[in-house]
C-alpha cells in the first residue's frame, strides 16, 4: 500500500489473502514461542545437571557441531544459513547465561529457579 492509499483502498480479495496469511504467520509465531519455551525448559534442565557436576556452562564443541548442523538444516529448508546461525547464536548465548546463574546459585546454595 502506498502512503496515499487508506486501507479501505484495498481490494477486498487481497484484503481476505492478506488477513488469511497474517493468521498463518501469526500461528507460527505462537509456535516458536511454544517451541522455544519447551527448548529452554530442556536447558535448564542440562543447566542444573552441569551445576551438580560442576561442568561448565558453556560447551563449545557442542556448540559447533549444533551450528554446523542447524546451517544444513536451514539450508535444506531454503532458510538463509547465515540467519539461522545467528538465531542459533542468540539462543546460545541465551542458555549460557542461565547455565552460569544456574551454577552461581548451585555454589552460593541458592534454591534452584524455574527459569
Amino acid at each position: 500500500m502506498t502512503s496515499n492509499m487508506s486501507p479501505g483502498d484495498i481490494d477486498p480479495a487481497v484484503r481476505e489473502e492478506l488477513a488469511r496469511l497474517r493468521d498463518s504467520i501469526d500461528n507460527i509465531d505462537a509456535a516458536v514461542v511454544h517451541m522455544l519455551a519447551e527448548r529452554f525448559k530442556c536447558t535448564q534442565q542440562v543447566g542444573h545437571l552441569k551445576a551438580r557436576h560442576q561442568l561448565p556452562p558453556a560447551d563449545p564443541d557442542r556448540e559447533a557441531r549444533q551450528i554446523a548442523r542447524l546451517r544444513t538444516l536451514a539450508e535444506n529448508a531454503k532458510l538463509d544459513p547465515a540467519f539461522a546461525e545467528k538465531f542459533l547464536n542468540f539462543i546460545i548465548a541465551e542458555v549460557i547465561r542461565h547455565h552460569e546463574s544456574i551454577a552461581e546459585d548451585a555454589v552460593n546454595g541458592a534454591a534452584p529457579t524455574a527459569n
